[in-house]
């Protein structure tokens, strides 16, 4: 789990039916951020399970070579990945949601980014026994721009800003298969094909990960939404943004090849 508290202060900003909250590296803390996110990464590419059975049958160098292995090459896909990682990460540790997928294990290619919503946190109302959502774009960015944001919001808004079928599909699938939550999954399933997804039912956040402040932008970007659906901006500000992606990677490569 990536302690955002340990290494970055949080401001927050009521919006109305809104909230944007920033989270700002302490330069001072930028080691334990690289360590602690470090740590977090590999879960995010690979089970734990197959990370410990690969390195007792074949040994630390050729466990540390799967890890490697799985992580991606470019800082372009290294970048949008982290971004996704620290929105899952969020998600569980400060939402109320959570993640039911680590959805970077399913890539297609190291050097690829996922398709679809990018996360989706869920809550099961114990009341009702029906899920709540939290539909999720993730963007990450050395220098974040109003036009990043324009097309967070388009993905938010497609399939009237619920959560697609597909995306709700995949999860459900992925839950069966791994037969870790088999209530998860007939919720899912009860709200697919038997009751639906209203709208009251969903949240939408708008994840920012950059080297410049995203303050004004997620600002911006929520008081513009003239939609039903309640929205939370969270924004990661860390100065030098690729040096610290870099930094992260190289970390998670040295840590997996540790004697």
């Amino acid at each position: 789990m990536v302690q955002f508290n340990d290494w970055c202060d949080s401001a927050d900003t009521p919006l109305g039916n809104h909230h944007v909250r920033v989270m700002t590296g302490r330069p001072a803390d930028t080691a334990t951020g690289i360590q602690v996110t470090a740590r977090a990464i590999p879960a995010h590419y690979a089970t734990e399970e197959r990370i410990a059975a690969a390195f007792a049958r074949l040994g630390k160098a050729a466990a540390a070579q799967m890890i490697t292995d799985l992580l991606p090459q470019t800082p372009q896909i290294r970048s949008g990945d982290l971004g996704e990682i620290y929105a899952t990460e969020w998600i569980d540790a400060h939402s109320g949601y959570r993640a039911p997928i680590k959805r970077l294990r399913w890539k297609d290619h190291r050097n690829m980014a996922m398709r679809g919503d990018d996360v989706i946190g869920m809550l099961l109302d114990p009341a009702t026994q029906r899920l709540c959502f939290l539909k999720t774009e993730a963007k990450s960015r050395i220098n974040l721009r109003a036009q990043t944001l324009e097309e967070a919001r388009g993905g938010l808004d497609k399939d009237g800003g619920l959560p697609s079928s597909h995306a709700l599909s995949f999860i459900s699938a992925r839950l069966m298969e791994l037969g870790t939550d088999a209530p998860l999954v007939d919720a899912i399933d009860e709200a697919l094909y038997r009751h639906g997804i209203p709208p009251e039912s969903v949240k939408h956040l708008l994840f920012t990960f950059s080297g410049n402040s995203p303050q004004a932008l997620l600002t911006q970007a929520l008081q513009a939404y003239p939609g039903p659906i309640g929205q939370l901006g969270i924004g990661l500000y860390v100065d030098g943004h690729a040096a610290f992606v870099g930094a992260v990677y190289d970390r998670v490569i040295a840590d997996a090849n540790h004697p």
